[in-house]
């Protein structure tokens, strides 16, 4: 879509706004015409001593009367258009945030956070100006061009208007030129203080880790380059911009030398009044406004196709999971999974070749192995994220791409290895999928999670602000406020990504004893590299290059004596001598 078919359709949609700001527009520019003509009446009539007494003040009435109404009409139609533009504004970063919430992985790979901020801000407001400023101003402009040209030419004199307007064909020419540079430097301008953001964002997210490495000085120098590169684009912009000023100021003073010239050449010739040469002489002031709108339309629109060029591919980006299911509500049953075949773009190795398990409801399933053998590739199939290029997953035996992702997604609670918090209180944190939980429901599922004794040592218990990403928390604690979070969701499928890896062996029993207990149907699928997470699972996998080499009880695996059976015995060895 362009930014022309952006802002027609929204002009379209809040189509009273546009039109009343029209309206009150073009009244402007009838009496903005109407009181030089006026004037012109008025010095006729003084130099010819016909406007005396009354008369004359009343004639310097309606003069004052047309400037009042001239500035109240100005004052409601800004107010007008800026009500409607300003929702653009709002439907824009609706849109923008609608769609970045529904885009998975593959999407964020390829984006910057800093860059995406940035264009939820900067370009935003260059499409918001683009669709009010420039449209209004582009209508009133053009209105009062052809308002004040008419009369010039049939009202005043056909002849000077033409001589006058000789110099304005080279201003346009000069106008299309410099709308193209503007363009071009408007659109790295945004990108330029995109990349700043992204710095931004990023120094401030890892600002613990820079200090840990005395990297303070090398981020501040990146700063200060992307910060001087951000100016210099905006400045380059703003130099385009500024070359407008003298095109019009340069046309403007060469048609006002041309009417001065063979307009008192006329005046001599008694073939134009003193008067009539005062009004062309006002009229031509009121040229003004609409060469100098020009050149600010034209800036406002080259900035919004900019801003527009970045924003509509994000907006109109694929999604990476179509949201094309059809059941509203996830059906109670087991979890399977046949000849799970994926591989992630641009990686030669497939992440996971041939995998199947099934998984009744209400029971555990373990899910082991090495680095990269694609335990978290399953859960990510599971929650959706990616899809499966070959092989099918069933959940309640209705296959999971019928299912609405919102259904989906509501069905499951999930604890990755790096847990998020918001910048919120503890109680908010964990109440986050129930907003309507009690305070009671909130602490049973703390005490579920083995963090309730932890919490109440805060300043404010559960009312702790815990800071952005939890950052007043350890990460044994911001796991476990994790845990306790999808537990008070109540969700039928548990997904746990590595999620009791920055706890302790006791704290994990606790953890683990409180699940059995408050199980209630729940299904649970465990990622660990802790083995001993999963003694009690119904069922374990063991994941190897992205296949199931093994599979049964903990008991069963190990009397099997592979890779299972070695990496308990390494585990129970270390346990062993960190208890001595």
């Amino acid at each position: 879509m362009s930014l022309s078919r952006l802002i027609g359709g929204f002009v379209l949609r809040h189509w009273r706004a546009y039109a009343a700001s029209g309206v009150m527009l073009a009244a402007i520019a009838l009496l903005t015409v109407w009181l030089p003509r006026q004037v012109g009446h008025l010095v006729d009539g003084l130099l010819g001593r016909q406007l005396q007494g009354p008369a004359l003040w009343q004639q310097i009435g309606w003069l004052l009367a047309a400037g009042l109404a001239i500035y109240g009409l100005r004052v409601a139609w800004r107010l007008q258009l800026y009500s409607a533009a300003y929702r653009m504004g709002v439907e824009l970063r609706t849109q923008l945030y609608q769609r970045l919430a529904l885009q998975g992985p593959r999407f964020y790979q390829t984006r910057r956070t800093g860059d995406l901020m940035a264009l939820a801000t900067n370009d935003v407001d260059a499409v918001e100006m683009a669709a009010g400023e420039a449209m209004l101003a582009g209508f009133d402009g053009t209105l009062t061009l052809v308002l004040v040209v008419a009369t010039m030419t049939l009202g005043v004199d056909w002849r000077l208007a033409l001589v006058v307007l000789l110099p304005f064909p080279a201003m346009a020419l000069s106008f299309w030129w410099i709308s193209r540079h503007v363009h071009d430097a408007s659109r790295e301008a945004l990108a330029a203080f995109g990349r700043l953001n992204d710095q931004v964002q990023e120094t401030l997210a890892g600002v613990r880790t820079l200090r840990a490495l005395g990297l303070e000085a090398r981020s501040s120098q990146r700063f200060a380059a992307l910060a001087g590169e951000a100016a210099a684009s905006s400045l380059q912009a703003q130099r385009w911009e500024a070359t407008y000023e003298p095109a019009v100021g340069f046309t403007l003073t060469t048609a006002i030398v041309l009417s001065l010239g063979f307009g008192g050449w006329l005046v001599w010739r008694n073939e134009m009044t003193v008067g009539q040469l005062t009004s062309f002489g006002m009229y031509l002031g009121q040229l003004i406004w609409p060469m100098f709108a020009a050149g600010w339309v034209l800036a406002l629109i080259e900035r919004g196709r900019a801003a527009w060029g970045r924003l509509a591919p994000v907006l109109e980006a694929p999604l990476v999971v179509d949201d094309h299911g059809s059941v509203g509500t996830v059906l109670p049953g087991a979890v399977e999974a046949r000849g799970l075949h994926f591989s992630y773009p641009g990686q030669a190795q497939p992440a996971l070749k041939d995998v199947s398990f099934t998984l009744p409801a209400g029971r555990t399933l373990g899910l082991v192995g090495p680095t990269g053998s694609g335990k978290s590739t399953v859960i990510k199939l599971l929650l959706r994220q990616w899809t499966a290029q070959r092989g099918s997953l069933r959940w309640g035996d209705v296959a999971l791409a019928d299912y609405t992702l919102a259904a989906l997604r509501a069905g499951i609670a999930w604890v990755p290895q790096e847990a998020f918090l918001f910048s919120a209180s503890v109680a908010d944190n964990i109440k986050l999928a129930r907003p309507d939980a009690t305070r009671e429901m909130v602490e049973r599922a703390a005490m579920q999670a083995s963090v309730h004794e932890d919490i109440l040592q805060l300043p404010q218990g559960y009312d702790t602000p815990v800071g952005e990403r939890g950052v007043t928390l350890s990460g044994g604690q911001r796991q476990r406020v994790a845990i306790a979070r999808a537990l008070l969701a109540d969700a039928p499928l548990l997904l746990l990504d590595d999620a009791l890896s920055a706890v302790d062996t006791q704290t994990e029993a606790r953890i683990l004893a409180s699940l059995r207990e408050a199980r209630q149907g729940r299904s649970v699928i465990i990622v660990s590299h802790r083995l001993s997470t999963l003694v009690d699972a119904d069922q374990t996998l063991v994941l190897r290059h992205g296949q199931v080499t093994e599979q049964g009880t903990h008991r069963a695996l190990v009397e099997q004596g592979g890779w299972y059976a070695t990496q308990w015995r390494v585990q129970q060895l270390e346990a062993s001598l960190e208890a001595e």
